[in-house]
C-alpha cells in the first residue's frame, strides 16, 4: 500500500487508496485562510518573533484590523504594534506582555489604544505564540477586539449602582433617624427601642456587605462573622466557625443575616457569649438529601447560663428563625432550648439560597 506522499502543505492520496479521486489539504491553503481572516469581526495581527525595539514587526493585518484602526496594511506592515499606543496606554499592562512573551506564553489583557485619526479605543487582546517545528517561536498572533463600549457600558451601570446605593443608605439613614425621633417622644421600654436600634443597624451592615459586592451576593462566612466581630476578636476562641464557601443571592443574605444577627444578640444578652468561657459554634454544609442538595446550619452554644426551661415568650428573633426563614427560604427550622445551650438547626434547599458569582 502506497503511504499518502507530503508535499509543503497539501497530502496526495496514492493511486487505488480510498479518496484517491481527490486531493486533501492538512491546512486550508493561504487564500482560503485569508479568506477567514477578513471575515472576523475582530482584528488579527501577524508579527515577527522579535522582541527588542523596535519590537516584533507586523507581517500580517486582515480587514478587521483595518476597520478597527483605520490604517492600511500597506501604512502598518513592517511596522511595530507600538504605533498604536499613546498617552492612556497603561504601561503595566504593557510590563505584563512583555514579562509573558519573553517566557514565550500567551497573553491576555486590556488598555487603551488609539487610531490613525487620533480618537481612543479600549482593546482587549489575546496574543499566542506559533512555534516551528524545532519549538522556537516564529510568529505572534493577536486577536484584538474593540471593547469600548462594553467598558462604557459597564461604567454607566457603575454609575447607577453607586447612586443607588448612595440613595439607599440614605434612607436607611433617614429611618433610623426617623424612629430615633419617633420612639423618643412614645412611651417604650428602653429594651424594645435598643433591640428596634439594633435591628436597623444590622440591616444597614448588611446592606453595606452587599454593597462591597456591588450587589452581586454575599458570602455566608462574611454574614456570620459581621454580627460576631467583637467576639471573632478574642484570643479565647469563643466563635468558632466551620463551613465551605457559599455564596448567597442577595434577598437570601438579607433575610438569614437578619436571622444570625438574632442568634448573635440572644447569645451576647443571655446565651453562652454573655459570661465568662462560654462558646458559640456554626457550621454549615451541602448535602444531597431526597434527590435534592440542601445547606444545613447549626448553631450550637455551650457552656452558657444553664438554662431551666425554654422561655415562655415568643419574641421577634424566634417568629423570625420559626416562620420567616420558611416564608423567605423554604427552610425546616428547628430550635432546642439545652441545658448546655441553644442550638438552632436550619435546613433550606440550596437553590433557594445561592446565585450569582463571587
Amino acid at each position: 500500500m502506497t503511504k499518502p506522499k507530503v508535499e509543503g502543505e497539501r497530502v496526495e492520496v496514492g493511486p487505488g487508496q480510498p479518496g484517491a479521486e481527490k486531493t486533501a489539504s492538512v491546512y486550508p491553503d493561504t487564500a482560503l485562510l485569508q479568506v477567514a481572516y477578513n471575515a472576523m469581526g475582530e482584528a488579527i495581527v501577524i508579527t515577527g518573533p522579535d522582541l527588542d525595539r523596535p519590537g516584533p514587526r507586523i507581517e500580517y493585518v486582515n480587514e478587521g484590523f483595518v476597520r478597527l484602526t483605520g490604517y492600511t496594511r500597506e501604512e502598518v506592515v513592517g511596522h511595530s504594534p507600538r504605533l498604536l499606543q499613546g498617552p492612556k496606554t497603561e504601561r503595566a499592562v504593557l510590563d505584563r506582555l512583555r514579562a509573558a512573551l519573553e517566557a514565550g506564553e500567551p497573553f491576555q489583557g486590556a488598555t487603551v489604544n488609539y487610531r490613525k485619526d487620533g480618537t481612543e479605543f479600549e482593546v482587549e487582546w489575546l496574543i499566542t505564540p506559533v512555534r516551528d517545528e524545532t519549538r522556537r517561536i516564529s510568529h505572534w498572533v493577536a486577536v484584538q477586539r474593540d471593547v469600548t463600549e462594553q467598558r462604557q457600558s459597564e461604567e454607566h451601570l457603575r454609575r447607577l449602582l453607586h447612586e443607588v446605593n448612595h440613595r439607599v443608605n440614605n434612607t436607611l439613614s433617614a429611618v433610623q433617624s426617623l424612629a430615633a425621633q419617633t420612639l423618643r417622644d412614645v412611651s417604650c421600654d428602653d429594651a424594645l427601642r435598643k433591640a428596634f436600634m439594633a435591628r436597623l443597624l444590622a440591616l444597614s451592615r448588611i446592606h453595606r456587605i452587599l454593597v462591597q459586592e456591588h450587589w452581586a451576593g454575599a458570602s455566608l462566612r462574611g454574614l456570620a462573622e459581621a454580627p460576631l466581630a467583637h467576639y471573632l476578636e478574642d484570643k479565647a476562641a469563643r466563635v468558632r466557625l466551620r463551613g465551605p464557601e457559599v455564596w448567597l443571592r442577595p434577598g437570601a443574605a438579607v433575610t438569614l443575616g437578619l436571622a444570625l444577627h438574632e442568634l448573635a444578640v440572644n447569645a451576647a444578652t443571655h446565651g453562652a457569649l454573655s459570661v465568662a468561657g462560654g462558646y458559640v459554634s456554626l457550621c454549615w454544609s451541602t448535602e444531597m438529601m431526597a434527590n435534592e442538595e440542601r445547606l444545613l446550619m447549626q448553631w450550637a452554644e455551650r457552656y452558657g447560663p444553664p438554662m431551666q426551661a425554654p422561655p415562655a415568650h415568643r419574641g421577634f428573633g424566634t417568629r423570625l428563625l420559626e416562620r420567616g426563614l420558611t416564608g423567605e427560604l423554604q427552610a425546616n427550622t428547628s430550635l432546642r432550648f439545652e441545658p448546655a445551650g441553644l442550638c438552632c438547626d436550619i435546613n433550606m434547599p440550596l437553590r433557594a439560597v445561592v446565585g450569582g458569582t463571587p
